[in-house]
Parts: C-alpha cells; structure tokens; sequence
C-alpha cells in the first residue's frame, strides 16, 4: 500500500510538471549513429549535433540535392511536370535502387520525381538530371554549384544518386542544410509522403524507403539511404503546431537503428522547443517627429506575425527592445523602415521584426505650400462673395 502511494505521487508531480523540465538533454550515447544533427527548419538554428561535422559518404540521401534542382528547374519553368523523360543508356545501368528503366523508355517528370524519391531510384534521378542539363556530368557541377552557395563546406558531389565513388561526401550538417533547402518546396511533400504507389499502369510497385511514415506523429519526409561505405542514413522532416524539424542521422549500423535515432532526435526537439508568436509592445506604435516634411509626424506600424523559435518553458523571459529614431527626415513612403523591434532570451536576440511608417509624408515644397495657400485664399473669397 505505501508502495502504490509513492508511485501515485511520482506520477502526479511527473504530470504537472513543466514538459522542459521533464525531458533532459539529449547525450551523445543515446544516438547510436556516429553523426547526427537536429535543426530547426525555419531558422536552420541546429538544436543538437554529434559530429556534425564528420566528413562521411551519405549514399541516397544525395538526392535531396538532386530533387532540390529538380524543383528550382520546375518554378523557372525550364522543365514543366509533364515532359516526357527518356531513359539513356546511362541511366539505364545505374543498378542498386531503381524502377529498371529500359534505355528509350519514357515516362513524365512527376513519375520521374516519385520514383526517385519514393523508390530512391538511381536511374530515374539521372534520367532527370540528364533531361534538366543533358548530362549526368554537367548536372552534377550544377550540384556542387548549388551546394557552395548555400555554405556546404564538407560536400563534394561525383555523382546524382549517391552510389558509392571515390570522393563523394558530404557531413550531417551538410545534408540538414540542403534538407532545409529542398522543403521550402512545399510540393516536394506530396511525394515525401506517399507511403505506396505505382508506376506503368500499376506493373511496377513502389514503396516509401522511409518507414517512419508508418510510425511517427507529423511526419513530412524526407529520403534514406543505405551503401557499404556509407551505412544507413537518414533525413527525416517533420512537422507538430507549427514547429518544423529536420533530423540527419549518418552512419548508422542498420536501418531499424537510423529510424530510432531519427525519431529520439525528433522527440527531444518537439518535447523541448515550440514556436512563439509575440505582442507588439504598445510603445512601438507611436508618432515620430518629421523634419522638413508636409506633415511634422509620421505614425508608426509593426508587425510580429511570424513566429519564432523558442526553448519550453522561457517564453516569459523573452524581453522586447524598440529601437527608433528621434526624428526622421522628408520624405517619408509608407511601408518605409523607420526602426526595428528586437526580442531577446537570455540577452540573446532570436527576432527582428521591422518598424515601419504607417502613412507617407511628402517634403516641404514652395510650390506646393504656395498652391495650398492659393487655394485657402480663394476658397475664402468665394465664401465671401457668397455671403
């Protein structure tokens, strides 16, 4: 009987407890896998990391990239989703992963896309990146390209699809900013998410590599992969009250072990961060002086409708500072930024939003004041002449 009541007064402060305070920090030892990395999506603000920077081969998983090209050839519109994809020579002997393409063989773009990222296949992501640049080679220097600009510092690309070659590596953090790059496609989900489906009227199967579809809450997507040089890998995304999580896992021993990996990252990141959405203090709305201008004020406008990223549990230590200047000079356009309003944790700033002019104020002009006072004096003397 003492017994049960102790366990019953466990679980009762367990329950009302702060959720911050009962998740403890993610160790090095819970992640089995030799490299990992958790980051936000929306500010790329990396949440936990174990050799994030480890220089690694990470097989399929190199299609994030090739998808990301894929999409951005999409919106210019160099590509359209319903060209017709032939399948090469070289294409065709890819082997590992793939819908066994027949050299001529066609299909669109979106079964193109699907296959390459529902079936991981090898020949149907050179199959596109042959149709996008006209060689696998001139692709991938596209790939590369792409990758210096968004800051990879660990990634060199010798192929499309990640089979294993001399050279081709990459790091976890590496592949969570190309990961972060491919998702602000939101049409990128539509296929990320499709668990089965079929291609050639329904002949040939398809089956997500990604089985955490099937077992965790919020899911998005995103690609696996799986070599002799570069174990079994894994980005997943996933998304929970707006809070949108990206989790890298390289290296692991197996593929049930990449999956619990991934899903510890992603339980300790919605168990322990959330997204805020702040008040605009009062004090931000307000007149400011004009000099020089039709008007002598301007009133101010702000917006805080983005939300940001916080820890649980400190939302109300988040502070807020205006800054705005004494006085602002003709002329003033609306929508003009005047100041900013900063919010800070911890005396760290984690948001900016702008303050703006809510109405636009033209400069003093001779001409202008001239023809206001014309029009005041001929106003009076017709009201004059009237009366």
């Amino acid at each position: 009987m003492f017994f049960l009541k102790r366990v019953c007064v466990i679980l009762a402060v367990l329950l009302i407890m702060p959720v911050s305070m009962q998740v403890q920090a993610l160790s090095d030892s819970e992640i089995t896998a030799p490299s990992a990395v958790l980051m936000d999506a929306e500010t790329g603000r990396v949440l936990y990391e174990k050799n994030a920077h480890e220089v690694r081969a990470c097989a399929s998983i190199t299609k994030v990239m090739t998808l990301t090209l894929v999409m951005e050839a999409l919106d210019s519109k160099k590509i359209a989703w319903t060209d017709t994809v032939t399948a090469s020579e070289h294409a065709s002997s890819m082997g590992g992963s793939d819908i066994w393409l027949e050299p001529g063989e066609t299909m669109t773009v979106d079964e193109m896309v699907k296959a390459t990222i529902v079936a991981s296949a090898n020949d149907a992501a050179v199959a596109l990146a042959e149709h996008i640049c006209g060689t696998e080679e001139e692709f991938v220097m596209q790939m590369n390209k792409k990758a210096k600009s968004l800051g990879m510092k660990e990634t060199v690309f010798k192929n499309c699809n990640g089979l294993d070659e001399e050279g081709h590596v990459t790091s976890a953090y590496d592949v969570a900013v190309m990961s972060r790059e491919l998702i602000r496609h939101k049409k990128i989900y539509d296929y990320s998410r499709i668990w089965m489906d079929s291609l050639r009227g329904g002949k040939t199967q398809l089956v997500n590599t990604n089985k955490l579809l099937k077992s965790y809450q919020g899911i998005t997507g995103l690609k696996t992969g799986t070599t002799s040089q570069a174990g079994s890998c894994i980005s997943a995304t996933a998304e929970r009250d707006g809070l949108s999580l990206i989790a890298v896992v390289l290296g692991s021993a197996t593929g049930k072990d990449r999956f619990t990996d991934a899903a510890k990252l992603l339980d300790y990141g919605f168990a322990n961060y959330g997204m805020y959405t702040p008040k605009v203090p009062d004090e931000a709305l307000r007149e400011i002086p004009v000099k020089n201008g039709m008007t002598d004020k301007v009133l101010t406008s702000a917006k805080a409708d983005k939300a940001f990223l916080i820890q649980k549990g400190k939302a109300e230590k988040i502070t807020s500072e205006i800054v705005l200047p004494q006085e602002t000079e003709a002329p003033v356009k609306k929508g003009a930024v005047l100041g900013k309003l900063i919010y800070k944790s911890d005396g760290k700033q984690i948001a900016e939003y702008p303050i703006t002019a809510a109405d636009s104020v033209e400069e003093i002009h001779f001409w202008k004041i001239f023809g206001m006072l014309f029009r005041s004096i001929a106003g009076s003397q017709v009201f004059g002449a009237k009366a």
